[in-house]
């Protein structure tokens, strides 16, 4: 039987019960082993360095936006690069055999896959 009072032992040995309204209450034990709580840290921490890759990595968020940047320019100096009045030869070279299948007895052509 469980009591409450300090010093009751004495008396449960001589009467056998407890008089007291309250009973004991015994603490629940919240703590985790050692080893759950370190997983969900170690599990966080991979959470977190997997969404800092999502934004800033080589593909993430950011990257995404300084691509289409860069790809926005890039199509910006090919236009320039075959203005009619100054286009640049060696693009027009390019363009010509890519386009029309023609090349030079001593050029090797490798095909794209």
């Amino acid at each position: 039987m469980n009591c409450a009072h300090e010093g009751v032992d004495s008396l449960l040995n001589l009467y056998g019960r407890c008089d007291s309204v309250y009973p004991v209450r015994r603490k629940q034990q919240s703590l985790r082993l050692p080893r759950e709580s370190l997983t969900q840290t170690l599990a966080l921490i991979v959470l977190l360095v997997l969404g800092a890759m999502a934004l800033a990595g080589p593909s993430g968020v950011l990257a995404w936006t300084e691509n289409a940047r860069a790809l926005d320019h890039d199509q910006q100096n090919r236009v320039e690069l075959l203005d009619p009045r100054h286009a640049d030869p060696d693009l027009v070279g390019e363009l010509l055999r890519r386009d029309l299948n023609v090349a030079h007895p001593d050029e090797v052509i490798l095909p794209r896959k």
